[in-house]
């Protein structure tokens, strides 16, 4: 009987551990790779056009 009630707290502790830590940590990953890729987007886009505005 114990063993089942342990299993039962388990499950719901892993649960809360992946609701409250995990999946928010992997958003807010996803967040600052998004935030990264965006400010590179904007470099790449205007050392493009300060170098072939150069050109001519």
């Amino acid at each position: 009987m114990a063993r089942i009630v342990f299993m039962v707290a388990g499950a719901l502790l892993a649960l809360f551990v992946l609701f409250s830590f995990i999946i928010p940590a992997l958003f807010a990953l996803l967040k600052f790779a998004l935030i990264i890729g965006v400010i590179a987007l904007v470099v790449f886009v205007a050392v493009t056009v300060v170098g072939k505005n150069s050109s001519r």
